[in-house]
């Protein structure tokens, strides 16, 4: 293979840089650490040195955190059921991500934190674990990585594709070397047309990239939904008001609060259900309402609510989509904050209509085709989210045709699935091939 000097320079810069911040990770482990144990445990993962053991073909599938874990899941699943003989190796960023791995699939895949993107720990991982295919899920593009593949011939796929306006203005500094590790991939597959067109302003060619659709509309509904939503009946009243507060962050506590106070003046018997984004501040959400004289309850100590709860805090992972069915309407975070938003199609999926902040950069396309098909409502501010929440609750009506449009989006959105196991089935390792000799 003929050398890019351009692209050895510029990988050799990067490179040297990140080996110069490498003693730095230790102290970012530590300072994460004191907030979320997790970080404490598993540097060894961090800096690629492994004890899964080696053999059969292997599809490395990397998603950095719950979100794209879950918008994962139907691939996995789907490709498990089609081809058992895959050993899967699958990656991520934070305990989370790992967590969420764990709780779908257990010990039947192997799961690793992904390494720092130095070039040893990059010939590390992919020597231990030796893939045949890499599936990278929408926007983890860490050019070692990607020329390492390349270098040992593994086809790697960007699926579920997104690449927002503010993400790309981001790696404007890295943009040439990003654009060359962005040749390298096999496809990118993008989730509109617009996150395709910023793939390509960004480094790809245009033949490379193509728009499949999100697989978050293939979401899978909880199994036993039902269930578990009679099961929260036995202590909620179905006449009871409710609203959730779905993946709140830190610097949106304060707002909810400040909606729920509003709201209980109007709604007295009003039930909030809390589910920060973060673990790390399952504790905190806790105590912020318990400081406001409210009745709290968390699901892992008293399992529901109780009939005098005001507050009850959903301090577990897994388990929002079935949290969500049992209200009647949601508020999702990371929205009144410029974070970005997060997954307004899992309220959609089980009937339950959402309202949101102005900040969804991360799911632009798929908050206007909700907003167009009527199926939420988008806010400007606390104010504005106060008095959708109250109207939603005193309009049953209202409630039903968003939810109807929320649900009729979903189901007619599904099908980025098939198409993306279209698109990879000729790279997949064939049944009980040897492997490779590199």
């Amino acid at each position: 293979m003929r050398k890019d000097p351009v692209e050895w320079m510029l990988r050799g810069l990067y490179s040297a840089v990140l080996y110069l911040l490498l003693p730095i990770t230790i102290y970012h482990l530590v300072w994460r650490g004191f907030r979320v144990r997790q970080y404490f445990q598993r540097w060894d993962e961090r800096y690629a040195a492994y004890q899964q053991a080696r053999g059969q073909p292997r599809v490395w599938l990397h998603a950095v955190s719950v979100g794209e874990v879950n918008a994962a899941a139907p691939l996995v699943n789907a490709l498990r059921a089609s081809r058992p003989d895959i050993r899967w190796v699958i990656t991520t960023i934070t305990p989370t991500g790992s967590e969420r791995v764990r709780a779908l699939w257990g010990e039947q895949v192997d799961h690793v934190y992904l390494p720092y993107d130095v070039p040893g720990g990059v010939r590390r991982f992919l020597e231990h674990f030796r893939p045949r295919l890499g599936l990278i899920l929408e926007t983890e593009l860490w050019p070692n990585m990607l020329f390492g593949c390349r270098d040992r011939g593994i086809p790697v796929y960007v699926l579920n594709a997104r690449l927002s306006a503010r993400s790309l203005r981001g790696y404007r500094i890295l943009r040439p070397l990003i654009g060359r590790a962005l040749r390298t991939v096999k496809c990118v597959a993008a989730q509109s047309r617009e996150d395709a067109a910023r793939f390509v302003s960004l480094g790809a060619r245009p033949a490379q990239v193509v728009a499949l659709g999100n697989l978050k509309f293939d979401i899978a509904v909880p199994e036993h939904l039902q269930a578990f939503v009679e099961q929260f009946h036995l202590h909620v009243p179905p006449s009871r008001p409710v609203w959730i507060a779905a993946s709140t962050h830190e610097g949106e506590e304060e707002a909810v609060m400040q909606i729920q106070r509003q709201l209980l003046q109007r709604w007295p018997q009003l039930l909030l259900l809390w589910a920060p984004r973060h673990p790390e501040r399952f504790a905190r959400v806790e105590g912020l309402a318990r400081d406001q004289g409210w009745s709290v309850a968390t699901r892992t100590a008293q399992q529901w609510p109780q009939p005098q709860t005001e507050v009850f805090v959903v301090d577990t992972l897994g388990e929002l989509m079935s949290f969500y069915a049992c209200a009647q309407v949601a508020f999702v975070g990371g929205s009144l904050q410029p974070i970005g938003g997060h997954n307004l199609l899992e309220p959609a999926a089980v009937g339950v209509p959402a309202v949101t902040g102005p900040h969804l950069h991360n799911f632009a396309e798929i908050s206007r085709r909700l907003s167009q098909a009527g199926a939420i409502t988008l806010c400007a501010d606390v104010a504005e989210v106060v008095a959708a929440l109250d109207r939603l609750l005193a309009q049953p009506e209202l409630r039903g045709r968003m939810a109807a449009a929320g649900c009729a989006l979903v189901e007619n959105g599904r099908g980025a699935l098939a198409r993306t196991l279209e698109l990879i089935a000729a790279d997949l390792p064939q049944p009980h091939s040897p492997e490779p000799v590199r």
